[in-house]
């Protein structure tokens, strides 16, 4: 008989095997791996120990501004935005009952990239790029708005909600495509490193400014965890067991989006995290949802401080955009997913 560790709360419950909890403590190993090579790795490469001093507030001068002022706030930005991207890909795909939903496809990320690529080609210049964050939230909201206003007749259902999410991208894609076209060289060329998705240049102010929106949504999340597991079961069943399911589908729709609207302000467009890491940690994890959540959340963080890293390292002196090996990554998987489904 195989051993098993249980947790039970009035807000959550599971039980999970004990390989599941040695699957997660390899995953924060893995974790904490790329963050201390993020921190050591570089043009300037800094030993273990010179770090520990750093750390310790005992390093040198230099060291001490590569790692505190380069290094750290660009780790921590990219596994922010990972575990927001992935905790908000696992909310998508727990709520429609589709493996395939995630950000970027829903129409979250297309809505906030053209709200942002229009502030950068015309009120980047008045307003200043403090304001690039509030319009691509902005701009996610609305696209989320639109979706849910479009799905709804007599209710929303998770097919409708797909297909309409689908649409609105593909919509936000054209306008995001044709402001460009319309717009300056200079203004065109930031607006495509801004899509690709990259936490090149993240500043202590930007993590302090994307923390408080994780801090909110995650005990949220945890929050509707039970209502999400009956969700899952089906409409019929959850709405017979006394869940509003109308309404907590509309709820789970905009915890999606102050999930990943934030990090997509900060770091643009990286694409594919909402979509791959969930499942990988569904198969590191049992399918309960307040286990799911720190798992996916692991995941997302691993992949974007990873592909972050490569794209430091491996094409030196350039840096290479985070997203560029996310959706070289996830493209694929996509495609795999899409096939599996014929099935």
């Amino acid at each position: 008989m195989s051993k098993s560790f249980s947790i039970r709360h009035r807000l959550f419950s599971f039980s999970t095997p004990v390989r599941s909890l040695w699957s997660i403590l390899a995953l924060l190993v893995f974790f904490l791996s790329i963050i201390l090579l993020s921190l050591c790795l570089g043009e300037e490469f800094i030993a273990l120990p010179q770090l520990f001093q750093v750390l310790l507030g005992k390093g040198g001068q230099a060291a001490q501004f590569v790692v505190e002022t380069l290094r750290m706030p660009r780790v921590l930005m990219a596994a922010m935005v990972g575990a927001a991207l992935a905790s908000s890909g696992l909310v998508l795909q727990s709520m429609i009952r589709n493996p395939l939903a995630s950000p970027d496809i829903i129409g979250i990320t297309g809505g906030a990239s053209a709200a942002a690529v229009c502030f950068l080609s015309f009120f980047a210049t008045a307003m200043g790029g403090i304001w690039l964050p509030v319009f691509a939230i902005a701009g996610a909201l609305l696209a989320a708005l639109l979706i849910y206003a479009l799905a709804w007749n007599s209710g929303v259902t998770p097919m409708r909600l797909v297909l309409v999410g689908i649409g609105i991208s593909s919509a936000m894609g054209a306008v995001t495509t044709f402001v460009i076209a319309a717009s300056p060289l200079s203004t065109s060329i930031t607006a495509y490193i801004w899509l690709t998705g990259s936490v090149y240049g993240a500043s202590w102010i930007e993590v302090k400014a994307l923390l408080p929106w994780l801090l909110i949504s995650w005990p949220l999340a945890f929050y509707l965890a039970r209502r999400v597991n009956t969700q899952e079961l089906g409409d019929q069943l959850a709405t017979g067991l006394g869940i509003p399911v109308q309404r907590l589908r509309l709820i789970l729709l905009f915890l999606s989006v102050i999930m990943a609207a934030p990090a997509i302000a900060y770091a643009g467009a990286v694409g594919f995290v909402g979509l791959i890491a969930p499942h990988i940690a569904r198969r590191l994890v049992v399918r309960s949802f307040a286990l799911l959540l720190p798992t996916s959340a692991l995941v997302g963080a691993c992949l974007v401080m990873l592909a972050d890293l490569c794209g430091r390292l491996l094409f030196q002196p350039l840096d290479i955009p985070a997203g560029v090996f996310v959706s070289a990554i996830g493209a694929p998987f996509f495609i795999y997913l899409l096939y599996r489904q014929r099935f």
